[in-house]
């Protein structure tokens, strides 16, 4: 799992803890699923290049930086959408665009049936946000759109990931880090992630 990148801390295991807990309300849920996406923001952002630049304080000139390149954030409808508010925060500067995906349940295939990005791929860091990585499918469906569009630097970021979906992004996407705040087990028999935390979409907006 060269592509894999777990984000382990005591906060980020609580609050998977919390998102895992059937017993969780669509409020506190959101909430922890809100935190959890900071934490992905603020590992990710390791990552990015920045110029050095003049700002000048109360007091005098000082060296500053300033992001290299944009950042775009793509959410996978609908769940996606839930990591977008943290992820916006902490990038307020980032452009925001949206793939739709839909699952076939007989093939486990993904349909897309949306998608819409800001230009200038090729010269932005793209972040795809996505709470689950289970069959990947939908990973590699989505970054095989986005570099038809001539994207360029990606990253995924997720709450949970399933082996089987790290292993799909390495043979399709090797080159693309995936960011996750939990290594799941398995998948099961119809491709939901255990032990999991059920469709995240759902829960997040009290669709059951």
């Amino acid at each position: 799992m060269n592509n894999f990148i777990l984000v382990d801390n005591p906060l980020v295991k609580r609050d998977v803890t919390i998102l895992r807990n059937k017993d969780t309300d669509s409020a506190a849920f959101r909430a922890a699923l809100n935190r959890v996406s900071y934490a992905l923001a603020i590992e990710i952002a390791k990552i990015f290049e920045v110029i050095e630049i003049e700002v000048q304080t109360p007091l005098e000139l000082a060296k500053g930086f300033r992001l290299k390149k944009q950042v775009v954030l793509v959410p996978v409808l609908r769940a996606g959408l839930s990591m977008v508010d943290a992820f916006l925060k902490m990038i307020p500067e980032a452009k925001v665009g949206h793939i739709g995906l839909q699952r076939d349940e007989k093939t486990l295939q993904p349909i897309d049936y949306y998608y819409k990005t800001p230009g200038n791929l090729d010269k932005s860091v793209t972040i795809v946000l996505d709470p689950m990585l289970a069959t990947g499918g939908s990973a590699v469906a989505s970054f095989n759109s986005l570099k038809a569009k001539g994207a360029g630097k990606c990253v995924l970021a997720c709450l949970i990931a399933a082996p089987e979906g790290i292993h799909k992004m390495e043979i399709e996407h090797p080159e693309i880090p995936i960011f996750s705040a939990s290594l799941d087990r398995q998948l099961n028999e119809v491709g939901y992630i255990l032990p999991g935390l059920g469709d995240a979409g759902d829960r997040t907006f009290g669709t059951f």
